[in-house]
C-alpha cells in the first residue's frame, strides 16, 4: 500500500487550520502571529528546497557528497546549539563541531552497517533521513545541556571557586555541574522512550506505517533509532561539554568569562562589547 499523494489543494487546506492558533494569538493578544506565520513560510521554503535538491542527491548517490551533506547539517546544529547558549562563536565552535561529528557520525555509521546491514554505509536513503534525526534530536540535548552547564558555573561562581580553594581538581569540582546538566539533556530523550507506544507514536514509526510497512517491521525500525538517538544524545552532550572544557577555564581552573556573550546581542547588530556579566 503507498501512501495517498498529497496535493497543492490539499496542502493549501492544511495551511487553513493555521487560522485557529492565529485566531486565539489574536484574542487574547499573545502577539505570535507575525511570528507564526514567518515560521511556516520560512519551514515551507526551506524543506521545498531540500526536497528538491534531495531528489537529484538520491539519484546521484554519491558517496562523498552525501557524506558532504551530513558534515554541513552536523557544522549547522553545533553553529545553532552555541548560538542558543549565547556562548561566543570564535571561541567554541570548533570543539562542538568535532564532538558533534565524533558522536554522531560513529553512532549513524554503526546504525547502517550493524543495525541495517547496509551494503553501501553512505547511501543518501538512509544516510540523510537518519543522520536528521540523529543530529535533530542531539542538537535538542546539546542546547539544554551545554545550556545549564555553563549557566550553572556563572550563577555559582563563588561555589565552584571554593571548591578549587580546597585542593579540588578542576574535573573534581565541574563534576557536579556536569551531572546536572547530563541528566537534563538527557531527560526529555528518556522520558520520549518510557512512553513511546503508549502515549504518543514516534515519527519513524509512524512514517514506515504510511509507507506501507507493517507495524511489526515500523517498530523494529522506531526502537532501533530510539537507542541511537539517546547514545549520540549522551555521547555528543558529554564530548561538546568535555571538549569546551580545555577552552572554557584556564590552566588553574578559572572560568575564561570571554566565552560569554551578553544576551540579547548577535554578532554585527550594534556596536556593544560582548562582555561576560556574572550574576
Amino acid at each position: 500500500m503507498v501512501s495517498p499523494d498529497i496535493s497543492i489543494p490539499s496542502l493549501i487546506l492544511c495551511f487553513l487550520m493555521l487560522v485557529i492558533p492565529l485566531a486565539i494569538s489574536y484574542r487574547i493578544k499573545l502577539q505570535i502571529s507575525r511570528t507564526t506565520i514567518d515560521s511556516v513560510v520560512r519551514m515551507t521554503v526551506q524543506l521545498g528546497m531540500v526536497g528538491v535538491f534531495l531528489t537529484y542527491v538520491f539519484d546521484l548517490n554519491n558517496g562523498a557528497l552525501n557524506l558532504a551533506w551530513v558534515l554541513g547539517m552536523v557544522t549547522i546544529a553545533s553553529y545553532t546549539t552555541i548560538r542558543n547558549v549565547e556562548l561566543k562563536m570564535d571561541k567554541l565552535l570548533l570543539p562542538v563541531i568535532l564532538s558533534f561529528t565524533a558522536a554522531n557520525l560513529s553512532v549513524l555509521l554503526y546504525f547502517n552497517e550493524f543495525v541495517l546491514d547496509l551494503g553501501n554505509l553512505l547511501e543518501a536513503r538512509y544516510l540523510i533521513p537518519i543522520g536528521g534525526m540523529i543530529l535533530g534530536n542531539s542538537l535538542r540535548g546539546n542546547i539544554v545541556g551545554m545550556g545549564d552547564f555553563y549557566e550553572d558555573i556563572r550563577r555559582n561562581e563563588n561555589r565552584y571557586l571554593y571548591s578549587l580553594s580546597l585542593g579540588a581538581s578542576r574535573y573534581e569540582a565541574l563534576i557536579p555541574y556536569i551531572r546536572k546538566c547530563l541528566r537534563s539533556a538527557l531527560r526529555p530523550t528518556l522520558a520520549n522512550i518510557a512512553t513511546a507506544g503508549v502515549v504518543f507514536l514516534p515519527g519513524m514509526m509512524t512514517g514506515q506505517i504510511l509507507g506501507g510497512a507493517s507495524p511489526i517491521l515500523a517498530i523494529k525500525y522506531q526502537i532501533s533509532i530510539m537507542v541511537a538517538l539517546y547514545v549520540s544524545t549522551a555521547m555528543s552532550t558529554t564530548f561538546s561539554i568535555l571538549s569546551t572544557i580545555h577552552t572554557a577555564f584556564d590552566e588553574y581552573g578559572l572560568v575564561n568569562k570571554e566565552i560569554y556573550r551578553e544576551k540579547g546581542t548577535r554578532k554585527g547588530k550594534g556596536k556593544k562589547k560582548n562582555r561576560a556579566h556574572w550574576a
